[in-house]
């Protein structure tokens, strides 16, 4: 019997170890990661979005454009994405479409006002909600939280997000932005 508990105790630490060590070499390495809270989004989001060089990869719950207040956060932050594909870099963004009439009225404008420009927008099955928030630049850079594009998110809401620095992350999430993109619309 106490031989029989020895074994259980060596087994479950070689267990327990190789599964730490799993872990170690499973996880994905990140370079920086930054909290972004509340009102640190738009500033962060905007200073990133100047300084893509490649590409820019955005999916999007819910975004707004607000005609009568072309300074908001959400214009800019659309701009930025225009002015990005402007200076040549890749920027493809997936958006929301579904079942929330307001929410489809305020992304289709956008991705007609972003397609105009020449972005390419795709628009996701109406059979599933893409409720993601998140952002991808360079294949470096990966955004993600709770903040949409819209006034009350950028300006009023308790939002959080985080900033990784990480090419693997970003790998992983532009896989699972194609994983999405390849079942959409794109317009």
């Amino acid at each position: 019997m106490r031989r029989i508990s020895l074994l259980w105790g060596i087994f479950a630490s070689l267990v327990l170890t190789i599964s730490l060590l799993l872990v170690l070499l499973l996880a994905l390495p990140a370079e920086d990661v930054e909290v972004i809270q509340n009102r640190e989004y738009f500033p962060t989001v905007h200073r990133a979005l100047k300084e893509a060089k490649e590409s820019i990869r955005v999916i999007m719950f819910e975004v707004c454009y607000y005609e009568e207040y072309p300074d908001s956060p959400s214009n800019i932050l659309i701009k930025d994405l225009i002015e990005a594909h402007g200076r040549g870099v890749i920027v493809e963004v997936i958006l929301e479409l579904g079942i929330f009439d307001e929410v489809n009225r305020n992304n289709q404008e956008v991705g007609q006002l972003l397609s105009k420009e020449g972005i390419v927008v795709a628009f996701d099955s109406p059979s599933v909600t893409t409720h993601a928030k998140l952002i991808t630049i360079d294949g470096e850079i990966s955004i993600l939280g709770s903040t949409n594009w819209k006034y009350y998110s950028l300006s009023k809401n308790n939002e959080v997000s985080v900033l990784i620095k990480s090419r693997e992350v970003a790998g992983e999430i532009e896989e699972y932005f194609k994983r999405i993109w390849n079942t959409c619309e794109v317009r």
